[in-house]
């Protein structure tokens, strides 16, 4: 792959309206994108409707990056996970979603990273577990099962303004435990 600094003068230019350089933006990234969209979708068919996505996105908002110690892949393959966890998302329906929280987990972390987090893992799990018993699955079942607001106030039987509160409660409540 070529340099960062290409990349990011490519998004620059792309947001100019430079179809020359979205053109080259395409060449030099497509393969690392639509890989992150098949590792979510698992259907190489969606994996490529979710690139194309990304790609208008891409053209659409390239002067929204800011170069604030971010590296232009970082951003592009943010638009393609998102985008990907949507289309995910609009078809859960009619898919099999087992399996999916790993594959969410898994876009690609550093060894270093994975050594922090697998220590952080016990920590985190010992403040889940503090939290009262709705409110645990109400975070579980956002942050980690990836269900909607809508969703969890129709699996926990709760009003989803009430849904809204515990997860602002409970991030607080986990936040401070982790801080401990």
């Amino acid at each position: 792959m070529s340099s960062l600094e290409e990349i990011e003068a490519l998004i620059g230019k792309t947001s100019l309206g430079d179809r020359h350089a979205f053109s080259r933006l395409y060449d030099l990234t497509h393969a690392k994108l639509f890989g992150v969209c098949l590792r979510i979708l698992h259907d190489r068919a969606g994996a490529e409707d979710a690139l194309q996505e990304t790609y208008m996105k891409i053209w659409r908002h390239a002067e929204r990056y800011a170069t604030k110690g971010t590296s232009p892949m970082t951003w592009l393959i943010t638009i393609a996970r998102n985008t990907a966890i949507d289309k995910l998302r609009a078809h859960r329906d009619s898919e099999d979603l087992d399996g999916v929280v790993e594959t969410l987990a898994s876009s690609g972390p550093t060894p270093e990273q994975v050594a922090i987090a697998s220590g952080e893992v016990g920590r985190i799990n010992h403040c889940l577990d503090q939290l009262e018993e709705p409110r645990g699955k109400a975070v579980r079942g956002a942050y980690l099962e990836g269900l909607s607001y809508a969703e969890l106030s129709e699996k926990l039987s709760v009003p989803l303004n009430t849904i809204r509160t515990w997860l602002r409660r409970s991030l607080i409540s986990l936040r401070e435990c982790m801080d401990q």
